[in-house]
């Protein structure tokens, strides 16, 4: 009998939650139309643009395009020599129809990422093309410029007829390829972005740990005040949010600035005899984003602060702990929810700071948004933009991940 029971038992369970599962179904379905429309548009207007614009951190269209003779007649060649008359005379038809299309310029200025004065010698042989005598272009080729003449330069070239290139990702980690096609660390002189991704997350972990050092007792404070006066407290916490930010970082300029607000207050106590230089320094900039960072670390806290019961605290007292031992025992670990909410939101927001560095701080303050904004905006390099952008959002990711690793998404709360 008993036997009987322990086989039919576990049979039953299986099929009625199999039956509860096809009765939630249709309500599963029901909530899964009402937000197909909202993810339609996320991923349209969100997803797609973003993902688009990162393949052209890999994507190589201009030689492929450009030069379709030359890399067919380069298949053959060592790498090792000059190429043959036949690779010249392969160019010289490539760049006399680029010269009609108006592609040549695109071509040497994706070359020369690569090899510095690549686009001057492309533009110089696409002018005096009219001009080759017939015979030998090679020695023509190497008056106008020696380079031609060097097996590098080709090889460049033919590295390129791939309809994708490492070049973008590999010099946002201050790497390269040299001729033979081997990764290597760019000299000291050139490598940059790995210095700029450390001042990012520098910056970004300053910001982090100063809202949480100011958010935490404002958040505290809120959660103990009586409702009317919590509710005042709260208003000003979100009254920044209603500002726009432009116009929150341009307050900064006024109270930075040598003859600002704060200079004039700090020669008026007698803090200090002469004006300080706030503007376009590290310190203007961190103290500008934690004051606009603020109210996203103290939200979450406060949340959490309010969610923990007030007896919790009188009970510890009454069991004999001093004060701060009852706090920090008993109600500082069960806010570390919201901490850690708060926090990874001030920090990936603070990963991709554009407006408040460009116009609180100096050269050193810049982040690698502001980067991605210069080479899309004034050099035109999508691919090098595109690769920043991948490298921060792994980043980002990384941070994200390893967040949920240590606390759990269940236990980080958002509000």
């Amino acid at each position: 009998m008993t036997q009987t029971m322990s086989l039919v038992a576990p049979t039953s369970a299986a099929s009625l939650g199999a039956a509860l599962r096809r009765a939630e179904r249709p309500n599963r379905l029901k909530a899964l139309g009402l937000a197909l429309p909202a993810l339609f548009f996320l991923v349209v207007t969100f997803a797609a643009p973003i993902g688009v614009f990162l393949t052209t951190a890999v994507r190589n269209p201009e030689v492929r395009t450009v030069l379709p003779q030359t890399i067919a007649a380069l298949k053959d060649w060592d790498g090792r020599s000059t190429p043959g008359e036949e690779v010249f005379a392969a160019l010289a038809a490539d760049l006399a129809r680029a010269k009609d299309g108006n592609t040549a310029a695109s071509l040497g200025k994706r070359l020369n990422y690569e090899s510095a004065g690549m686009r001057s010698r492309i533009m110089s042989v696409v002018r005096q093309l009219g001009k080759f005598r017939e015979g030998a272009l090679a020695p023509q080729f190497a008056a106008l410029d020696p380079a031609w003449a060097s097996p590098d330069l080709w090889a460049i070239i033919k590295r390129n007829a791939s309809p994708v290139t490492p070049y973008y990702l590999l010099t946002s980690v201050d790497f390269g390829q040299n001729p033979a096609g081997s990764i290597e660390r760019v000299p000291d002189s050139q490598a940059v972005f790995l210095d700029i991704l450390g001042r990012t997350l520098w910056i970004a972990g300053l910001v982090t740990v100063a809202t949480l050092v100011l958010g935490f007792p404002t958040a505290y404070v809120i959660s103990l005040a009586p409702a009317r006066i919590a509710g005042f407290l709260l208003l000003l916490v979100l009254l920044p949010l209603w500002t726009s930010l432009l116009v929150r970082t341009t307050a900064w300029v006024v109270l930075l600035q040598t003859d600002g607000v704060i200079n004039q207050a700090l020669l008026a106590l007698g803090l200090t005899t002469e004006k300080l230089q706030l503007m376009l320094t590290r310190f203007g900039t961190v103290t500008a984003m934690t004051h606009i960072q603020l109210p996203f670390t103290i939200l979450p806290i406060l949340s959490v602060m309010k969610s923990i019961p007030e007896g919790q605290m009188r009970a510890a007292r009454s069991l004999g702990a001093p004060p701060h031992f009852a706090f920090w025992r008993v109600y500082a670990p069960q806010t570390l929810p919201g901490v850690a909410a708060g926090c990874l939101m001030t920090f990936i927001l603070s990963l991709g700071y554009y407006i408040t560095p460009a116009l609180v701080g100096g050269p050193r303050d810049q982040m690698m948004s502001n980067f991605i904004a210069t080479y899309i905006n004034r050099d035109l390099n999508w691919g090098m933009a595109a690769a920043l952008a991948c490298l921060l959002l792994v980043m980002t990711l990384s941070i994200y991940f390893l967040f949920l690793r240590l606390f759990g998404a269940e236990r980080i709360k958002l509000g």
